[in-house]
C-alpha cells in the first residue's frame, strides 16, 4: 500500500466553520460607522487588542460609572422579521440610559456580538445601528468582539451584549439621597416597548395571528413594535446642566412601579396619577390581546414612561419646559409622599 493513501487531507478554521476572511471584512465595513462616534479623549481606534481612552481633563474629581445590558428576546422579532438595522440602538440605549441616571456622562462604549456564522451583511446592519446609538448619546465605540462559534446559535441567529462607561463629578452623582416629601416626578415618553417585555409581547403576537405589515395607527405593526429605545443623554444631560436634579429612573424590566423605587430613600413613595400620562396605542393593544391586569402592565412594560425624572415643586415647571424644548414629550405624573408602613414605593391611583 501506498504510505500517502493515508495521508489526511488539510482541514482548516474555515472548515471547521470559522471564516476568518469574513471577520476582517466586517471590521473594515464598520470602520467608518465607528470613526463618527470618536471623541477626541480616545487615543486608539479600533482593531488593537485593548481601547485607550483618556478621562475628560473638565472633570476635577471625577468618578467612573459603568453599565451593561443586552437587547433580549427582542431580537426573535429581528430575526423573524429579517430586521436589523435599529436592535444596536437598542443595545446602546439600555446601557447609556442606566448609567445616565447617576448623572453620568457616557464616554464610551463596546459591543459583544456572536453567531453561529458570520453574514457579513446582518452583522454590519447591527454595529451600524450601534454606532447611531453612539453618535446620538454622544460616546465613542472604541471596539468589540465579534465572535463566530460553529454549533451555538442556529442559522441567522446572533446574541448582543453592550457596555458603557460614563463619568461624573463625585459631588454630583445622583442618588436619590436628596428626595423629600413635595417632590415632583416628571416622566419623558418611551419610543414603544424599548427593550422590555418581548417574552410577553411576541406570545400575544403569536395568539393574536395580526399582519406585521397590517396598518397600525398610520404606521405598519412591525415598525411600531419594533421601535428602537429612546436615548435620552444629551436632554438630560442639558437639564442637569441648568437644574438640580433629585433622582432618574430608567423604566426597564419591573417598569414603573420596580423601577422608581429603586432611587427613592426607605421612608418615601411615589404616588403617580393614572390619567396623567397617554399610554400609547401598542401598549392598549397588548393589554386587550393578553387581558392584562393593569398591575401587571404596569411591571412588565414601561407603558409610555421610558424615562422618570424627579425635581424639586419649585422647578419642575422648568424642568418640564426646558425637556421639552429639547423634544421630549414630559408628563407630569405625580409627587412624593411619605411612605405608610408595608406600603410599596410606587402606587398609581
Amino acid at each position: 500500500m501506498n504510505p500517502s493513501d493515508n495521508a489526511k487531507s488539510s482541514i482548516s478554521y474555515r472548515d471547521a466553520g470559522v471564516d476568518i476572511e469574513a471577520g476582517d471584512a466586517l471590521v473594515e465595513n464598520i470602520k467608518p460607522f465607528a470613526k463618527r462616534t470618536m471623541r477626541p479623549e480616545v487615543l486608539a481606534g479600533i482593531g488593537g487588542f485593548g481601547s485607550l481612552f483618556e478621562v475628560p481633563k473638565k472633570y476635577k474629581n471625577p468618578v467612573l460609572v459603568s453599565g451593561t445590558d443586552g437587547v433580549g428576546t427582542k431580537l426573535k422579532l429581528a430575526f423573524q422579521l429579517n430586521k436589523h438595522d435599529t436592535v444596536g440602538i437598542d443595545l446602546v440605549a439600555m446601557s447609556v440610559n442606566d448609567i445616565l441616571v447617576q448623572g453620568a456622562e457616557p464616554l464610551f462604549f463596546l459591543d459583544y456580538f456572536a453567531c453561529g456564522k458570520l453574514e457579513v451583511g446582518t452583522a454590519a446592519q447591527v454595529i451600524k445601528g450601534i454606532a447611531a446609538g453612539c453618535e446620538e448619546s454622544g460616546c465613542a465605540l472604541v471596539g468589540g468582539e465579534t465572535a463566530e462559534m460553529p454549533g451555538m446559535y442556529p442559522a441567522g441567529e446572533y446574541d448582543l451584549a453592550g457596555f458603557a462607561v460614563g463619568v461624573v463629578e463625585k459631588d454630583r452623582i445622583i442618588d436619590g439621597s436628596t428626595i423629600a416629601e413635595g417632590d415632583v416626578v416628571l416622566g419623558l415618553a418611551s419610543s414603544g416597548a424599548h427593550s422590555n417585555g418581548y417574552s410577553l409581547i411576541r406570545k400575544l403576537i403569536d395568539l393574536s395571528g395580526i399582519d406585521m405589515d397590517s396598518d397600525f395607527h398610520g404606521r405598519k405593526f412591525r415598525d411600531v413594535v419594533m421601535a428602537p429605545t429612546r436615548l435620552y443623554v444629551k436632554p438630560l444631560l442639558q437639564l442637569m446642566a441648568t437644574l438640580p436634579v433629585k433622582g432618574m429612573a430608567h423604566i426597564t424590566g419591573g417598569g414603573l412601579t420596580e423601577n422608581i423605587p429603586r432611587v427613592l430613600p426607605e421612608h418615601l413613595t411615589a404616588e403617580l396619577k393614572k390619567g396623567s400620562w397617554t399610554m400609547p396605542p401598542l401598549f392598549q393593544w397588548l393589554q386587550q390581546q393578553g387581558n392584562v391586569a393593569d398591575d401587571e402592565m404596569l411591571r412588565t412594560f414601561n407603558c409610555g414612561i421610558g424615562m422618570a425624572v424627579i425635581v424639586s415643586a419649585e422647578d419642575a415647571e422648568r424642568a418640564q419646559a426646558l425637556l421639552a424644548a429639547e423634544g421630549e414629550q414630559v408628563f407630569r405624573l405625580g409627587a412624593i409622599r411619605k411612605r405608610s408602613d408595608g406600603e410599596h414605593q410606587t402606587v398609581v391611583v
